[in-house]
């Protein structure tokens, strides 16, 4: 085919394309402004939302907290020590190791003073695995349950938890979190605002790679040390913070964090559970959830709370991180497509004509776009198809709209909630939003593509192995050598 045949096809695909990131990263702007919109209310309500009344009533929904975990020795006992201080009126945690292969168990053993008791697991909702034992704080056998299961992954741990669950909520934690200590109050009002309709909420989750935490709680957040892992800490703000907060105020929440999210036990129970056929169980449960709620005509809402939060530790390598993003993008697609007949379909209401349509247009598609536009713009250049104005025009829009948003949401977030107090951390922050845009993104899509070829190929799921460093824990009879103002020697912008 001769280049005066294809210079056409070039130009038009790469006014296309150029089009596609003017919407994207449009619809990304919408959702942080509503965002923002939705922090003020928040802020201007802080005042009088009456958590200390929910503390002290006695009508306060019961919570049963759940942590999966698998090989978290590191950070365990930071974990559940946090869990077990949270300021909730009435709580269980229950912590279920899934066969780990590290020290998980005898570290939560030896911390908590395990004794093993006689307690049968029910089957409401299905598992597979053998569980071995069950055990329980001596000194506080209501609050802290320890559950040892041979492997079956995140899901079965999560039904296990699910079927020893006593109360009426169920909150899903992750093992490398750190709650705020009214984490649960937050995540949990809804709730008693609205006991008739919500279903579900979800908490938002910031990276606690870099912060300092005593007796299970995080007292001095700071940037993580490597660029790597700030870099995430803006796709933190800017995807999960803001892109879920604008979702939830259009009430088109789809995604709770398998990090820090709590659902009815009774609905969860009903919908089968966490399921076993996709890595992204956290994602699809809610969209199950929607599915099982609009079916039959409920009135409900799933919503999102922006603090107080849960602190998780992210990946600080290449090779964990993409073995995360593979995994992430492979649960959209495997959910896209095991519901796809709600995609455009007016009974699912806003889901279904808006929500859906949207992950499936700028979540699944959008790393598929960005590779071929690395091929086509330089293509339609070679071929004089475009002009080196376009090109400009088109990196403007791709890159600099992006950047744009990123430093939107910094600045959103640092107004609303000024978590890092340090202006080296912000200047750490904007520095990581310009970077992100030079080979991170491109190798992020590389990754993201084959998630999702791999969901469609149906190739076995890899989880790979999260090499977990810890928190920065300092004793908890050294908290007062902490400060808001400590430093850490050594570490530069």
């Amino acid at each position: 085919m001769s280049v005066e045949l294809v210079r056409p096809i070039l130009h038009a695909t790469d006014w296309a394309i150029f089009a596609y990131f003017v919407a994207l990263n449009s619809s990304y702007l919408v959702l942080i402004l509503l965002a923002g919109l939705e922090f003020g209310r928040h802020l201007r309500r802080l005042p009088f939302a009456g958590q200390d009344d929910m503390f002290r009533s006695p009508l306060t929904l019961p919570v049963s907290v759940i942590v999966p975990a698998y090989n978290e020795g590191p950070g365990i006992v930071a974990a559940v020590q946090a869990m077990t201080a949270l300021r909730y009126p009435k709580y269980e945690v229950v912590v279920v190791d899934d066969g780990s292969a590290d020290n998980t168990f005898e570290q939560l053993r030896d911390h908590f003073d395990l004794v093993e008791i006689p307690r049968v697991v029910p089957g409401e909702v299905p598992y597979t695995s053998q569980v071995l034992s069950v055990h329980a704080a001596r000194a506080n056998p209501e609050t802290l349950t320890v559950v040892r299961k041979t492997n079956g992954g995140k899901s079965d741990a999560l039904n296990v938890g699910i079927n020893l669950a006593r109360h009426p909520l169920v909150c899903m934690v992750d093992a490398d979190s750190v709650l705020d200590p009214d984490a649960l109050l937050s995540v949990a009002k809804p709730f008693g605002d609205d006991p008739l309709r919500v279903a579900a909420c979800g908490g938002v989750v910031r990276i606690a790679n870099g912060c300092k935490v005593v007796g299970g709680r995080v007292v001095d957040v700071r940037m993580p040390r490597t660029w790597l892992v700030r870099v995430q800490v803006v796709e933190y703000l800017r995807a999960f913070l803001m892109g879920r907060t604008g979702w939830s105020r259009l009430g088109g929440l789809v995604v709770i964090s398998g990090a820090f999210g709590i659902f009815r036990r009774d609905l969860v129970v009903k919908i089968g559970g966490m399921a076993h056929d996709t890595v992204g169980e956290d994602a699809e449960l809610v969209v199950r959830l929607h599915h099982y709620l609009r079916e039959r005509g409920e009135d409900y809402r799933v919503i999102f709370v922006a603090e107080p939060v849960s602190w998780s530790e992210a990946p600080s390598s290449l090779r964990v991180l993409g073995h995360q993003r593979r995994r992430w993008h492979r649960g959209i697609a495997e959910i896209l497509s095991k519901h796809r007949r709600m995609v455009l379909n007016p009974r699912y209401g806003r889901i279904g004509l808006l929500a859906l349509p949207y992950y499936v247009a700028f979540e699944l598609a959008a790393p598929f776009i960005e590779l071929a536009a690395l091929v086509l713009v330089p293509l339609g250049l070679w071929a004089d198809a475009i002009n080196l104005d376009f090109a400009w025009r088109f990196a403007l829009v791709a890159y600099g709209y992006g950047l744009l948003i990123s430093l939107v949401s910094l600045f959103i977030d640092e107004v609303s909630f000024h978590r890092y107090p340090r202006w080296t951390d912000l200047l750490r922050g904007v520095l990581a939003a310009i970077i992100e845009n030079f080979g991170y993104r491109q190798i992020l899509a590389l990754w993201q593509v084959s998630g999702a070829a791999h969901a469609w190929r149906g190739r076995p799921a890899v989880w790979g192995v999260m090499q977990r460093e810890g928190f920065d824990t300092v004793p908890a009879d050294s908290a007062e050598l902490v400060g808001a103002g400590s430093s850490r020697p050594g570490d530069g912008v």
